[in-house]
């Protein structure tokens, strides 16, 4: 069978990196071939090379059997190449039908926008997404925008699909959902490039892997025919420990304590306490109220009633400096736009709590180099100069520079709410790590996360959430899976 896509050699060099060396691999046509390794492997540079964005230094590129030169991304969608990134390229503020038909609209002069929904709604209804096609693209959910952007893939004939990191930001059904879009295209003769770090949706969907490190090729072969523990090794390059199972252990004082906290259509009358030493997991199905918990204990949001005690003392919370200074850190879910400030260095970052916190009005560059030079050593964090921006780290890395702030700070509860979203395998194993540290020295850790298996590994208790409320207790060291799921689709109602 002639190959769908095949790479030959393919090596780019950026600024003293080699970012990809001498990279092969090929995809049939209808196939799904997982591309996976740590963050700053290669991967990016391979898809960006793929869609055009980059041109690679050395090496070949052949699409059904014929050498390609991708010049530009036009170039890549002549050839039937088409990349869902994870940032999505829609149009907020224009329909479905508009951004589904962008550039192909019917009508000759005057666009026939009755024939454009009328087409977009067929189209649509054929990979099985049932959605309206009138509403502003702003309205959608995450998962509907995703499935969108690939719509938009397929609507333009493409032949080969990269889907990056799609299922990142999606938890419970949504990520069924999209997982059985990808099925779908496999069937219909597409070949898929899918890129993820949850492995376990590698292994339910794809036909063939790729990993790469450092930028170079370090296995590839028949997902039949290696496992979870075979392909850790080959992205990490050393041996991999899990995280170990959580188990009840003695803790100190309740750090925390909310009695029934309620906000209005979202929260509704929870309580639950969690000590120094603990760490207490928050499951749930997108939309349960999980995030939205974390900030109304962290002061973003107003609570319409209940109350929040720290170390024993009720506090009002009304502000998230309110909440620092009461000794309460939050890792939000963005890190990018809610977590750091992208354009300023590592060492500028680290120390901007601590100052909140102590009313300082002027930082102190030497003495805040000095200190994000510690935290790079103590948290094993990527960076090649600290007064780089931090935007220029891998997710994994800013992830520990977000931390690194609250470390700083001094926070003695600390809410993580997807730690570990978007990031490598061995990143995840250091955090994994680090939130054991805290726990020794004795702060309160809240984790939410809607990666299960994380959940259970972590957590001493955890809390299921269903609708705004707390659905069940679970005791982390005896509950599974099943129980989890159980509890957040309701079952107990």
């Amino acid at each position: 069978m002639t190959l769908r896509l095949e790479v030959k050699g393919l090596s780019k060099h950026f600024l003293g990196v080699q970012a990809l060396d001498d990279v092969s691999f090929g995809i049939e046509p209808g196939q799904v071939v997982a591309l996976i390794g740590e963050n700053g492997a290669g991967k990016s540079t391979l898809i960006r090379i793929l869609s055009g964005a980059h041109a690679p230094d050395a090496g070949e590129i052949f699409v059904n059997g014929r050498r390609a030169t991708i010049s530009g991304p036009a170039a890549a969608e002549n050839l039937g190449i088409a990349t869902v990134y994870q940032e999505l390229s829609l149009f907020p503020d224009l329909s479905v039908a508009e951004n589904l038909l962008f550039g192909a609209y019917p009508g000759k002069g005057i666009i026939n926008w009755r024939a454009a929904n009328k087409e977009a709604a067929a189209f649509l209804s054929d990979l099985g997404l049932a959605v309206d096609v009138t509403m502003k693209v702003r309205q959608l959910g995450i998962a509907e925008k995703q499935m969108l952007e690939i719509a938009k893939a397929l609507h333009r004939k493409a032949q080969i699909v990269i889907l990056d990191e799609p299922t990142a930001v999606l938890g419970g059904e949504d990520v069924d959902h999209l997982l059985a879009l990808v099925h779908g295209l496999k069937e219909r003769g597409v070949s898929v490039i899918f890129v993820s770090h949850r492995l376990e949706e590698v292994f339910g969907l794809a036909d063939r892997y790729v990993v790469l490190k450092d930028g170079k090729l370090t296995g590839a072969g028949k997902i039949s025919e290696t496992d979870h523990d075979d392909l850790v090794s080959k992205m990490v390059g050393r041996d991999f420990t899990r995280a170990p199972r959580a188990v009840n252990q003695s803790f100190g004082d309740v750090a925390l304590e909310v009695k029934n906290l309620s906000r209005a259509g979202v929260l509704d009358d929870i309580s639950f306490s969690v000590r120094s030493g603990e760490v207490l997991g928050i499951a749930g199905l997108r939309g349960a109220g999980r995030t939205e918990l974390a900030r109304v204990i962290y002061g973003a949001d107003a609570i319409t009633s209940g109350t929040v005690a720290v170390a024993g003392t009720k506090t009002t919370i009304n502000s998230p400096l309110r909440a620092i200074r009461a000794g309460i850190g939050l890792v939000p879910e963005e890190r990018k736009s809610q977590g750091l400030f992208i354009a300023l260095s590592t060492a500028a970052n680290i120390p901007i709590v601590r100052m909140l916190k102590r009313g300082a009005v002027r930082s102190q560059p030497a003495a805040d180099r000095r200190t994000a030079a510690e935290y790079v050593t103590k948290l094993r964090i990527k960076a090649g100069d600290v007064g780089a921006p931090v935007g220029t780290l891998s997710g994994g890395n800013q992830q520990k520079v977000v931390l690194a702030k609250w470390l700083e700070a001094g926070a003695d509860v600390l809410i993580l709410d997807e730690p570990t979203r978007g990031i490598d395998i061995g990143a995840k194993q250091e955090i994994y790590e680090l939130i054991q540290t805290l726990c020794e020295q004795g702060r309160a850790v809240i984790v939410i996360s809607s990666e299960l298996p994380e959940v259970l590994a972590l957590s001493h208790r955890i809390l299921v959430m269903y609708h705004g409320g707390i659905a069940a207790e679970l005791d982390g060291a005896t509950a599974t899976e099943e129980e989890i799921m159980f509890h957040a689709v309701g079952g107990n109602r």
